[in-house]
């Protein structure tokens, strides 16, 4: 096995090289933002005039097949297949007259030289052969473009390179000059060389860079080699020290801040890279935000405030037990604003209480999780935007929770008293059912006990006082209701209590649960367990006692907050994409919001085409593929196709792409469904904003 530094073009160059993609390798699939990123960094070339840019590996086998050299491709196809459909662009733009170049015949130039073989056999010209599924698609485009494969992702890609070409944003013969400045490292297996082992070891082996790892790279190598080490120690190291090494997780918060939108896991570095580019601060300045922000970040990791208030962390810890991060970028604004001077260590305490509550009181209630992440993704925003200030932010805070609807809303105290006394707490998810229990044997004294630590350890557990298995003892003890008090009762928090010596308590009647000399609930340091000792019997009479008073005091633990402040702008109820049960019967739409932008609409029409064309520009290769796809393989079949005849009433998204628009709204909502999910988009991120009809 050979490796070598090549240009790209070089790579390329040869009337007697042909470039296999072996039949076990996949389709070509690089997407639009993959091309959009190789275009880009083009262009920066020819702006920044650099002199190479490193554009990965290609690693091959080398066939000799009579006069002809084939490489077959083992890892770097998709590179390959688009510099070529590139080069076809350029190629097709010059020989048509749409771009015009000094350079003398460069679109025959760029056909001998990388694209085909001029004295080969006509069904051996083009130098690449991409898999079967693929070659057909190809062999068209160096063809009439009235017969363009329109459903294939070259022939949607071959187009995208020509648009942007034919813009002509650089020069034609500088950006085949940047072309010709891609570097990159060409591995040739030897004769013996084994292919797939060596595919796997590229690809498998080793540990992975991580967004944060990426995200190192990409800052401290713009420097020279004497500062890397300087930056290093003034930024970068305190930020992972403070971060607990979790560079990839803090980034992905931090730019949710700042971009009201959060990357996905394995995007984190391209977007930070990308936010970099476009806020075009001096690195000092950046790197010196995000080790601010990195300190927020470190508080919440290690539940130590810094002001001086033992509730503050405490509830800090009880959020981190719960382990919901998508708190994390509210949460570290709110801290900023303290910093800042805009909170007092007050408001700080009673934002970040009024939040838990809001998270214990959905979960009781079994609100759905998946709207959190957008409800604190803009919530700071939100409450500025009420005045542009940040004056009576605890007020507004409490206003902004409380407008939520739907799967976004705070549980009134109706909604969460009859849910609580309901609930089957032991049945609940360990972390819940521990934080419920630390909270009700710690809340409203300072002889507080470890219990997290110690359900972790099982030195506590959660005990049935009425057993989970009735005895005799006990089935007289309850009377002839005994098997429907049982069932309705049993794993009720009426009915729990914690104790360190279960096994001794285990389906004893309950005389001898509270009278046992080794942990009866008479001799209990518990707090929990005071109340229960005092009982001479534990029946229905006593469980209905028992929930009434702790339902009582999980009002006072998880209250209710209130607001005296109104907002001055009409507030309009508020759904998302997701929200399938949200009834839209006699509703119109005035605006929507998609990722960071808001937009007023006329109709739910007007909104539908937005967002189709919106993805669409975004990526054309996922509806075109499916109108051009057969019929069978989709249930959008239907309502997506290349031929307008098709439609009852069509909306042209693009040249032979149409889209049925005359459905229901109810309808059009199932159909952005399946093509967010065909975009692998959130749709939490488009939110429907709604008025009653006129």
């Amino acid at each position: 096995m050979k490796g070598s530094e090549a240009k790209m073009t070089g790579f390329m160059e040869g009337a007697d090289k042909r470039y296999v993609i072996p039949v076990y390798q996949r389709k070509y699939d690089w997407k639009y933002e993959n091309c959009r990123q190789l275009y880009d960094d083009l262009k920066k070339i020819v702006i920044d005039g650099r002199d190479s840019h490193f554009f990965g590996s290609i690693v091959s086998a080398v066939v000799p097949n009579g006069s002809k050299i084939e490489y077959h491709i083992i890892d770097g196809q998709q590179r390959l297949t688009t510099i070529t459909l590139l080069l076809l662009a350029i190629r097709n733009l010059i020989a048509q007259g749409k771009v015009k170049t000094d350079e003398g015949k460069l679109d025959e130039q760029i056909s001998q030289r990388f694209l085909i073989s001029p004295w080969a056999s006509e069904d051996d010209k083009i130098k690449l052969r991409p898999v079967k599924s693929d070659r057909e698609a190809l062999v068209k485009l160096f063809g009439d473009e009235e017969d363009y494969d329109l459903g294939s992702n070259l022939t949607i890609n071959y187009q995208f390179f020509y648009d942007m070409v034919m813009k002509e944003e650089v020069p034609v013969a500088d950006l085949y000059a940047a072309i010709g400045k891609l570097e990159i490292i060409s591995i040739t297996l030897d004769q013996g060389d084994n292919a797939q082992l060596i595919f796997e070891s590229l690809n498998s082996t080793g540990l992975a860079l991580t967004e944060g790892d990426k995200i190192r790279n990409y800052v401290l190598m713009g420097f020279p080699a004497q500062n890397q080490t300087k930056y290093y120690d003034t930024y970068w190291a305190k930020i992972e020290k403070y971060t607990a090494n979790d560079v990839s997780g803090f980034v992905r918060d931090y730019l949710s801040i700042k971009q009201q939108v959060t990357p996905t896991v394995s995007n984190v570095y391209r977007a930070f890279k990308n936010y970099a580019e476009s806020v075009s601060l001096p690195i000092d300045t950046l790197l010196t935000d995000l080790l601010r922000y990195a300190r927020f970040f470190e508080k919440l990791l290690t539940c130590k405030s810094g002001l001086k208030k033992q509730k503050l962390d405490d509830c800090l810890y009880r959020l981190m037990r719960l382990e919901i991060v998508v708190t994390r970028p509210f949460l570290m604004e709110v801290l900023r604003l303290h910093q800042d001077g805009k909170l007092t260590n007050d408001d700080v305490l009673r934002i970040f209480l009024i939040t838990e509550n809001y998270l214990f009181r959905r979960n009781i209630c079994e609100v759905p999780t998946n709207a959190l992440n957008k409800i604190f993704l803009n919530l700071n925003k939100e409450i500025i935007r009420y005045d542009n200030t940040a004056d009576d932010y605890v007020s507004k805070f409490i206003y902004a929770l409380l407008s939520k609807k739907e799967s976004g809303r705070f549980p009134d105290d109706e909604e969460f008293g009859l849910a609580f006394s309901e609930k089957q707490v032991y049945q609940m998810r360990g972390k819940y059912k521990a934080y419920l229990f630390e909270r009700f044997e710690n809340y409203g004294t300072i002889e507080t006990k470890d219990v997290y630590t110690h359900l972790d350890n099982n030195v506590y557990t959660i005990e049935h006082i009425m057993p989970q298995h009735l005895t005799p003892a006990w089935n007289e003890s309850l009377g002839a209701n005994a098997a429907e008090i049982h069932t309705t009762w049993l794993h009720r928090l009426a009915n729990l209590t914690l104790t360190g010596y279960n096994p001794n308590l285990s389906n004893n009647t309950f005389v001898e649960k509270r009278d046992a000399k080794e942990g009866g609930y008479k001799a209990s340091g518990l707090k929990m367990n005071q109340k229960i000792a005092t009982k001479d019997t534990w029946g229905l009479a006593e469980l209905e006692e028992r929930s009434k008073e702790m339902l009582e005091l999980a009002m006072e633990i998880w209250a209710y907050p209130e607001t005296d402040f109104v907002s001055s702008e009409k507030e309009f109820d508020s759904c998302t994409l997701d929200d399938e049960n949200f009834d839209l019967t006699g509703r119109d739409i005035a605006k929507y919001s998609y990722l960071t932008t808001e937009q007023p609409v006329t109709s739910w029409t007007d909104m539908f085409e937005h967002i189709v064309k919106f993805l669409h520009q975004k990526d054309k290769s996922v509806l075109m593929s499916l109108a051009y796809s057969k019929k069978e393989n989709t249930d959008l079949a239907a309502y997506v196709t290349y031929n307008e005849a098709d439609l009852r009433s069509a909306l042209k998204i693009d040249e032979n792409l149409y889209i049925e628009k005359n459905t229901s709204t109810t309808l059009k909502m199932s159909i952005l469904r399946r093509i967010f999910a065909l975009y692998e988009a959130d749709p939490m991120d488009l939110v429907f904003y709604l008025k009653d009809r006129d």
